[in-house]
């Protein structure tokens, strides 16, 4: 059966409708995105001794260690936080906007994280994980 024009128009449409839908499904979340959707849970009301957002006081020294640091031990698991927030769908960028946009909120100076940040996070994930290793 010879391919109709509509056909292939149709073939073009739905192709470009999957690519306009994986792009967008692709973008990365801003932090106040997913401060919303996945750490006001905790953040918000303080559960298992979560800094409380905008909490100056209790994020100060929390802001002392560094956004490297800091982020990387949020993103592995620290204190009574699970890894990534308990999402395991999110990409390290977004974790870190998240935790730049808390830090922030709280009298931080954080940006959120461009190339040389991101590594500097996964650098201290690794001493991280490394560190957790050893403890066991």
């Amino acid at each position: 059966m010879p391919d109709s024009g509509l056909s292939r128009v149709l073939q073009v449409a739905l192709c470009g409708g999957l690519w306009l839908a994986g792009g967008a499904a692709a973008q990365t979340k801003p932090g106040e995105q997913v401060y919303r959707e996945v750490c006001m849970a905790c953040h918000a009301a303080g559960v298992a001794n979560a800094p409380k957002f905008g909490d100056r006081k209790t994020w100060a020294p929390l802001i002392a260690e560094g956004q490297a640091v800091l982020t990387a031990h949020g993103w592995v698991g620290v204190r009574g936080m699970p890894a990534r927030g308990g999402n395991p769908n999110l990409s390290l960028e977004e974790f870190s906007r998240a935790t730049a946009y808390m830090a922030r909120a709280a009298g931080g100076t954080w940006r959120d994280p461009d190339p040389k940040m991101l590594a500097a996070i996964r650098a201290e994930e690794k001493k991280r994980i490394g560190a957790l290793k050893a403890k066991k």
